[in-house]
């Protein structure tokens, strides 16, 4: 089972970057998918969610109007398009995901309603 998160680089302020998170190992088309966001010195903390069918999806008040999150098609990869990119968006971005009945929807803003996590990418934002 693994996750593989891809996308990230150097940006300026005000430019847009589309994350991947392509899911193997398993069926992932029916598992919710998030993703996280570690900047320096501070906890991981949540950013985006979205429901196997992708008709649900839920954001983090920081980001909300500026990231979408979707799914791919086959609906094994999940992407996060960041838009309008601030400094404070620099982070290392992580992709979960989680099956269906393991936690709720109302719990998938913590990082303990997710099983799997991918290995992160890094993003800056300069000014």
């Amino acid at each position: 089972v693994q996750l593989q998160a891809s996308g990230g680089g150097l940006v300026q302020t005000g430019d847009s970057l589309r994350l991947s998170c392509a899911a193997s190992g398993r069926t992932f088309s029916t598992y919710a998918m998030g993703w996280f966001r570690q900047a320096p010195g501070k906890g991981r903390e949540f950013v985006a969610t979205i429901s196997w069918s992708g008709g649900s999806t839920k954001f983090s008040d920081s980001v909300k109007g500026r990231f979408t999150i979707s799914r791919g098609n086959a609906k094994n990869t999940v992407y996060l398009q960041m838009n309008n990119l601030k400094v404070e968006d620099t982070a290392v971005y992580y992709c979960a995901a989680v099956a269906p009945h393991d936690s709720s929807w109302s719990q998938r803003s913590r990082e303990d309603a997710y099983t799997y996590w991918g290995q992160g990418t890094q993003v800056t934002v300069s000014s």
